[in-house]
């Protein structure tokens, strides 16, 4: 299993050394998300102040964007980091796209599918020299004069992962992406039941088998190397669980446990801005379902246990920096699992 760091809140100044110290730490991968600042930017920098550890976006949204920008993003990235880049998109919900970044939102797994096509046909313009010839509901790709077409990328097309929680988005991820990167908002449960038989299904659809598929298991983990760490960690992991727990779309990760009373009032607390009560609101029951607690030496055999037979790929925050050897010892005790 690969072992990634993925980053959320980050100061872009100091994402480089932040990367630096993450291949330093044996990570496998450096993701960042798209939150405050722009992934895209921050990797252009990491793929400079490193030479193994692979780079990724996790996510970026895909529909803030249009295919072929998104597509010569990768594309540079792909060229700047010497094949380490790995595409992450996700949908986000309907207000962000729409309120946010006053973008079109409709059938979003289908928009999501047409979308990821639609880039590797502009690859694979860049790759052959021919015209793009991509029509579809929703993109429309086919112009490309020399002026804009960069060449083969001496790498190849970087991956592309999907990010999913509904059926329907995971199926997609399964019949076009390279990999599969599970929501922390997931439950083994939930991994199990719900988003394994859609991917397999996706990969029916392609003629593949789910081998081959890199699948990105969820990452709440809550631990730490003193009891106050540990305390504070758990604090914060209710309060993003709770936040999420919140929010409509991702509902039916509750429903499937009986906790669907559980959002209705994470909802309606939120629309009133009582963050606080969310955060009380996660009992110990769901919180160890959604995350593994523990201290750093059992967080890999917890992981393990839960994910180890289906993800390939498990991630972590940033806890290297507070004690590198011991979670050295974690990360090998999960690489060898």
């Amino acid at each position: 299993m690969k072992v990634d760091s993925v980053e959320v809140a980050f100061d872009p100044r100091e994402i480089g050394d932040t990367a630096r110290q993450a291949e330093a730490a044996g990570y496998d991968g450096f993701w960042v998300a798209e939150a405050q600042h722009d992934p895209f930017v921050a990797l252009g920098v990491a793929a400079g102040t490193t030479s193994r550890v692979e780079l990724g976006t996790s996510i970026a949204v895909a529909f803030a964007r249009n295919p072929m920008s998104t597509a010569v993003l990768a594309n540079d990235l792909q060229l700047l980091s010497g094949g380490r880049f790995n595409l992450g998109l996700g949908s986000q919900v309907e207000p962000h796209i729409t309120k946010r970044f006053s973008m079109p939102w409709s059938k979003p797994a289908a928009r999501m599918r047409e979308y990821v096509l639609a880039m590797r046909a502009i690859w694979r313009s860049w790759e052959t020299g021919e015209r793009p010839r991509f029509r579809g509901e929703f993109f429309t790709h086919t112009l490309m004069t020399p002026f804009f077409d960069p060449g083969p990328n001496p790498y190849g097309p970087p991956k592309v992962y999907l990010a999913g929680v509904g059926e329907l988005m995971t199926e997609v991820a399964g019949e076009v992406a390279d990999g599969f990167l599970c929501h922390s908002f997931t439950t083994e449960r939930y991994l199990r039941e719900v988003t394994i038989p859609a991917l397999e299904r996706g990969r029916a659809k392609a003629g593949k088998p789910l081998a081959g598929l890199e699948i990105s298991g969820p990452s709440f983990v809550a631990t730490g190397g003193t009891a106050e760490e540990l305390a504070a960690s758990v604090a914060d992991t209710r309060k993003q669980i709770a936040f999420y727990g919140s929010t409509p779309a991702y509902r039916r990760v509750l429903d499937l446990h009986g906790w669907g009373d559980l959002h209705e009032e994470l909802h309606a607390m939120s629309r009133r801005q009582r963050w606080d009560d969310m955060t009380a609101a996660v009992d110990d029951e769901v919180l160890t379902a959604f995350a593994v607690v523990g201290e750093p030496e059992q967080v890999a055999a917890e992981l393990l246990a839960r994910y180890g037979d289906v993800t390939t790929r498990s991630s972590c925050h940033a806890p290297y920096r507070g004690d590198p050897e011991r979670w050295g010892r974690v990360f090998a005790a999960l690489r060898n699992g």
